[in-house]
């Protein structure tokens, strides 16, 4: 069973539910507190293992890459004016040289076709994907980490789940679950979006260890729902092939695509933090809602 040394984040969308900012910025570098959105993904695939990141862009998103690297002349002033609290901050930005791959998807044909965008510099390996617009929280074990505990025992594909509402299974890709070990569902059946008769309330959140032969699938340019690619429906057909599983994921859920979610990150993460909690925390509590 080959470790899982790869890993693919999907960030070439538009951003419309952020415009006018993302006119001119991509959505991953939105800022939640004091780090960009797509610095919590890397954090967590980093914390899991992970050696080799590979981003899926597109048009407008060379900010991403230009973070990513080091800027010498904003070092180097920091360096010189004895800022080494701040150089101290730019570490985790910072990759090692060849760690990062930057391709581009060159039309929106949704999540299935931007992985498939990936295949060769994936080969023949496993490998994770983690979507930027879910910050899933929990510095204690974090999801991508659970996904690997798991894979490291049983093999296939696993991917991450959260309980929804009924009344939002049509927002997600859903699973049919089988027989349970504590946090861990065999998974018997996907279904994506489903309008009715959803198969539970255990929706996919945004984190996925998948075997390479999900490539040839998505291949076959079979049209799902959207008129879209769906990552879900190529997942769905290698189920009984190879071993699946989902985990429960244990912390919370910011989903940051949308706006309401993307305050509520800001607001919980900026509580979080010794420096500024105290002060969020005494606004708030001044505050008539």
């Amino acid at each position: 069973m080959k470790p899982v040394r790869k890993a693919i984040f999907p960030v070439a969308g538009q951003g419309t539910r952020f415009l006018p900012a993302t006119k001119a910025m991509p959505k991953e570098m939105l800022p939640v507190v004091d780090r960009p959105l797509i610095q919590y993904a890397v954090d967590e695939a980093r914390a899991a293992g992970i050696e080799e990141l590979i981003f899926v862009t597109g048009r407008g998103k060379q900010a991403i890459e230009d973070y990513f690297d080091i800027a010498y002349e904003l070092e180097a002033s920091l360096h010189a004016k004895g800022k080494i609290a701040m150089l101290d901050l730019l570490a985790d930005s910072r990759l090692e040289p060849g760690r990062a791959c930057f391709i581009r998807q060159q039309e929106p044909l949704g999540l299935g076709h931007a992985v498939w965008c990936a295949r060769d510099l994936i080969g023949n390996e496993p490998f994770a994907v983690l979507l930027p617009d879910e910050l899933l929280w929990n510095p204690k074990q974090p999801s991508l980490c659970q996904l690997v505990e798991t894979y490291n025992i049983k093999g296939g594909n696993v991917v991450t789940v959260m309980e929804v509402p009924e009344a939002h299974t049509h927002r997600y890709g859903i699973i049919d679950p089988d027989k349970t070990e504590g946090d861990v569902h065999e998974v018997k059946g996907l279904v994506e979006k489903p309008e009715t008769n959803a198969p539970s309330r255990l929706a996919m959140v945004g984190r996925y260890i998948l075997q390479p032969e999900i490539m040839d699938l998505l291949a076959e340019d079979n049209r799902g729902v959207g008129g879209e690619i769906q990552l879900t429906d190529a997942m769905a057909q290698l189920i009984g092939q190879y071993p699946f599983h989902a985990c429960r994921f244990d912390g919370i859920r910011h989903d940051c695509g949308d706006k309401a979610g993307f305050i509520q990150a800001n607001v919980a993460l900026a509580l979080e933090r010794p420096d500024i909690g105290p002060a969020v925390r005494e606004y708030l509590k001044h505050q008539s809602f």
